[in-house]
């Protein structure tokens, strides 16, 4: 029986390993051999999850067509991996990725580190802060003493609690946007939400637009899903969206779906103006493609400045094109697993009749949390809890990075959660390998592309401040120091005793 579950195809492997960035080149010293440089490719493909584990790897002869080398340069590399641990084979069954014993699986997206292993790791891979007390504590509460009626029910709620959802649907409308309830479902946070717009629009083979960079967990998602994901290149810096690339792909691919992160968009956090906004709905309208806006990051504006830009849904007046999310996660706790989604009552209620094959319904007691925390003030209070420490935690790693780190690259956005950096020219990957064994994990560039793009960059989310910032920008320093000198990585000690 073979022991692989997965494929990877020549063809593809040879992308992946071409995108990457080489080591920088060390004065008077020798460049690796062919198979060596190749080995490394892959074991840095399979520590980083987008190689994953156990799939079964191309022959050799066909891996040395595609990527121009000799047959005897591939099966040197494989029998390399296989020595350390990161390949096996079987004869009649191929050759199949592994770890090595002791080797943590590497994660396909970015999951959070366990609590126990914080004592000694620096976790810049998940952009969530801790709960703003003492909202969650008083939102349970008041949560608990709602409870009782519910409870005498069966506790099934596809669509979301009827209060929810009204709260929702004025808010909304506050902000100028005309909502009933019937234009709202409450999820399972935004991942929810867009798993299950993805499964009622896009089917297996269907084409998805998303912007490059964008979201690691939902290009995930959605390669989960089979569907084919057409990247659209951002701009550099905060600039953001480039419409005329959108007008052309839009109008050439005809995605069925495209989706955006136009509020302090995840990772780079530009901010799309009124215009690009208008001009991003029009030309979805004139494509026939369903537009997801993302909007879980739309309340954490940072600096003072000009109001934000209108919703996206407010430039779609026939509500025929806009599909938008919104989450609990980013403004308040991400341990608040509710989301929602904003759309035409007739999305809405496909939206619902499918959920009865999926999750059902979210948490009862979650979702009065939520309402609490709206109708009582309590949300708007805790949303500027959470500001003030993201914009600390923003501040203090911006200094210490450009302290320690003064040949990296990056534009400081005005919200949102996240700073995108242009690593100096060293590679993303082999940075994350070696934070990991300095004590910071931070997650490469290609995580938030498509087919190995973004290999030079990192991202750093505001989720530290003060000595933890300064700590981490240190163990950023010395990772990168091992990679450029193409030094061996696990001899490294942290600059001082250190406690997350």
């Amino acid at each position: 029986m073979a022991q692989w579950t997965s494929a990877v195809g020549a063809t593809q492997l040879a992308r992946l390993i071409t995108s990457q960035q080489p080591r920088p080149a060390v004065p008077g010293a020798k460049k690796p051999p062919a198979y060596r440089a190749l080995a490394d490719g892959i074991r840095l493909l399979v520590l980083e999850g987008r190689v994953p584990v156990a799939a079964r790897l191309p022959a050799e002869r066909e891996l040395a067509v595609s990527l121009a080398l000799s047959r005897t340069t591939v099966a040197a590399a494989y029998e390399a991996l296989r020595t350390e641990g990161f390949l096996e084979s079987r004869r009649g069954a191929g050759s199949w990725t592994s770890v090595p014993a002791g080797n943590p699986l590497p994660a396909r997206g970015l999951e959070p580190l366990p609590p126990e292993a914080l004592g000694s790791m620096i976790d810049l891979g998940c952009a969530a802060l801790p709960a703003p007390e003492p909202w969650l504590t008083r939102a349970v509460q008041g949560a608990l003493e709602e409870l009782p009626p519910y409870a005498h029910t069966h506790g099934d709620y596809p669509a979301g609690l009827p209060a929810l959802r009204r709260m929702l649907a004025d808010r909304y409308t506050e902000r100028g946007i005309p909502t009933m309830p019937e234009q709202i479902m409450v999820t399972t946070g935004a991942m929810g939400a867009i798993d299950a717009i993805c499964h009622l629009f896009a089917g297996r083979g269907e084409r998805i637009a998303v912007e490059s960079p964008s979201y690691a967990n939902i290009l995930q998602l959605m390669r989960e899903a089979g569907v084919r994901l057409v990247p659209v290149a951002m701009s550099d810096g905060l600039a953001g969206w480039d419409l005329p690339t959108w007008r052309q792909v839009l109008r050439d691919a005809a995605p069925r779906l495209a989706y955006v992160v136009a509020d302090f968009h995840n990772p780079t956090g530009a901010l799309a103006t009124d215009e690009q906004r208008r001009a991003m709905v029009d030309a979805a309208k004139s494509a026939g493609t369903v537009l997801i806006a993302d909007e879980t990051m739309a309340e954490l504006q940072l600096d003072p400045g000009p109001e934000m830009p209108r919703p996206m849904c407010s430039f779609d007046r026939a509500g025929s094109t806009v599909i938008t999310v919104g989450s609990a996660s980013k403004a308040f706790w991400a341990g608040m697993r509710i989301g929602w989604v904003r759309a035409a009552p007739d999305v809405i209620r496909s939206l619902v009749a499918a959920r009865a094959y999926a999750d059902l319904g979210t948490p009862v007691l979650e979702q009065l949390a939520v309402n609490w925390l709206m109708r009582t003030g309590g949300w708007t209070e805790a949303v500027e809890l959470r500001r003030a420490q993201a914009r600390e935690n923003r501040d203090a790693l911006v200094a210490a990075v450009r302290r320690e780190l003064p040949d990296w690259e990056f534009s400081v956005p005005r919200g949102g959660l996240t700073l995108w950096a242009r690593a100096g020219g060293l590679s993303g990957s082999r940075l994350a390998e070696a934070g990991e064994r300095v004590g910071v994990r931070v997650p490469s560039g290609p995580r938030f592309g498509v087919d190995g793009a973004f290999e030079g960059y990192v991202r750093l989310p505001f989720t530290v401040g003060g000595p933890v910032a300064e700590e981490a920008a240190v163990r950023l320093a010395a990772a990168a120091r091992l990679v450029a000198t193409g030094a061996p990585t696990g001899t490294f000690e942290p600059s001082r005793a250190f406690v997350a």
